[in-house]
């Protein structure tokens, strides 16, 4: 069985960044979404593995300190995670593992594991992203001038990305995504052992 890949996607907020991930999720194959860990208690309707691994806070600082997750950080007072054990064991079951995260976070996963793929997800210019904020209705004038004044500042880290795609048409950009992640498995370095293989094998027919 073929290894899956970590895939880390972010994007600015009302990119639609988290709708692709649940398309992808819901529609196509091969692919598991990333659960994380949190100190936080548990709201109603939550289910713990589900939802989140709900850990105490000396649980939580017991797996720091073990070094047992992908990346972790700590928000309004609860820590937020993304257990390595977790996101291992659905790579070695073949499955594309997704992972939605900040630029900063994002930066530090690639350097510590290198074939992470990190897609970056965007609208196709600044007017277009403004409408969407504001077109969910749910967010203050000034919530949605600091979503965009954070824009502005992942702006200027997207050149470490591996890709950029444009979410204009949602089944598009679906479809890119999936093609990209797909793709990845054709890589030199992916593939390589069938390669070696038949060397062995041609090995066999030389003079």
């Amino acid at each position: 069985m073929n290894k899956g890949n970590l895939i880390v996607v972010s994007g600015f907020s009302g990119a639609g960044k988290g709708t692709v991930m649940n398309r992808l999720i819901s529609e196509k194959e091969g692919y598991a979404l990333s659960i994380s860990a949190t100190t936080r208690g548990m709201r109603p309707g939550e289910t713990d593995g589900v939802s989140y691994f709900f850990k105490t806070r000396e649980e939580f600082e017991n797996m720091i300190k073990e070094d047992a997750f992908v990346e972790y950080a700590c928000y309004v007072g609860n820590y937020y995670g993304t257990p390595k054990a977790f996101v291992e064991e659905k790579i070695s079951e073949g499955k594309d593992v997704l992972l939605e995260i900040e630029i900063q976070g994002a930066l530090k996963i690639k350097e510590k594991f290198p074939s992470a793929v990190l897609i970056f997800i965007t609208t196709k210019d600044a007017k277009t992203l403004k409408d969407r904020l504001t077109g969910r209705g749910t967010e203050t004038e000034d919530v949605i001038e600091k979503r965009l004044n954070r824009a502005a500042e992942e702006a200027k880290g997207v050149e470490a990305y591996d890709y950029i795609v444009v979410n204009d048409i949602l089944e598009d950009c679906v479809e890119t995504v999936d093609r990209i992640i797909k793709s990845e498995h054709n890589r030199t370095s992916e593939k390589i052992s069938v390669i070696e293989d038949i060397r062995k094998e041609l090995s066999k027919h030389t003079v």
